[in-house]
């Protein structure tokens, strides 16, 4: 899905354009989704791409909501962040490219991953 900065302006928040096309970042425990407990599926904010199952959801306690796998491994696409004199592996909706936030390798068994991903990245669809 290619749109162009301007498209982008046009349909996301000044919040979610900077998350999602300029890899920015919320604040920690400041998004909507962080405590959210519903049951559903959480798509990217920006082109409507199913990413995560509410099933998937745990609470890791870092400030932003983390699951422990994406809805399929085609939802999502990973790619090697060394922004901030940090390395860090980026998450990326596979669909429009937008970032959504980062994975890691300390999450809950068996996968043992935490998706860290923006609230603002994301829109709720309950079942």
């Amino acid at each position: 899905m290619q749109k162009s900065d301007k498209e982008w302006k046009k349909e996301l928040t000044e919040e979610q354009y900077h998350v999602l096309r300029e890899k920015g970042t919320e604040l920690p425990f400041s998004g909507k989704y962080n405590s959210h407990k519903e049951k559903g599926i959480y798509k990217c904010a920006a082109c409507g791409n199913e990413l995560f199952a509410s099933s998937a959801k745990f609470d890791s306690h870092c400030g932003w909501p983390s699951f422990n796998a994406a809805l399929s491994e085609n939802r999502v696409r990973l790619e090697q962040d060394n922004s901030g004199g940090m390395r860090r592996v980026e998450v990326l909706c596979a669909k429009c490219g937008s970032h959504l936030g980062h994975v890691f390798d300390d999450g809950p068994a068996p996968a043992g991953k935490r998706f860290c991903i923006n609230s603002v990245s994301l829109k709720f669809e309950k079942k």
